[in-house]
């Protein structure tokens, strides 16, 4: 969860420096960019479905 909650928080910009330098202390590289990856992912493809849903019911 926690590694959610970093990840998140960095993708939005509100990671604090004193929780990145701790995050980088105890977590491996590979796990935050497969986290990265994912989380980019999954709201891009959220922003899609918005959008499609929103001109579905604009009648476009």
């Amino acid at each position: 969860m926690a590694l959610i909650q970093s990840t998140l928080a960095a993708i939005f910009g509100v990671q604090s420096d004193k929780n990145r330098e701790e995050d980088f202390k105890q977590g491996d590289a590979s796990q935050f960019i497969t986290m990265g990856i994912i989380a980019v992912v999954v709201i891009v493809v959220v922003m899609i479905l918005v959008v499609r849903s929103v001109l579905e019911s604009a009648g476009q």
